[in-house]
């Protein structure tokens, strides 16, 4: 598997890559890499206890393949997005001239 998404390079050399979860079709949960292109399904049991949709995790990545075991939840970085989003919708909402369309 090639090493999706930007991340830092940990101790010892490993890489840590973003995921989001995407859906949890238990058992299994989908999860999508930050570079977009990139998907897995892995078991809840191999991931952190309090991931749900819409997670963020911080996955190591060794021989360039995700250490499931070791990720984190990042619920910083989650609220960074989520307020970027709801600033995104608020922007596009302001340009909306309300009404009917005339075609």
């Amino acid at each position: 598997m090639t090493r999706p998404g930007e991340g830092s390079v940990a101790g010892g050399g490993r890489k840590t890559c973003i995921w989001v979860v995407d859906r949890v079709n238990r058992p299994l949960a989908v999860l999508v890499a930050d570079d977009g292109g990139h998907h897995a399904e892995v078991t809840l049991a191999r991931l952190p206890a309090d991931v749900r949709e819409g997670s963020v995790l911080r996955v190591p990545h060794s021989d360039d393949e995700p250490q499931w075991d070791a990720a984190t939840l990042d619920e910083d970085l989650r609220q960074a997005r989520l307020k970027e989003a709801e600033a995104a919708l608020a922007r596009l909402r302001g340009r909306d001239p309300g009404g009917d369309i005339t075609l």
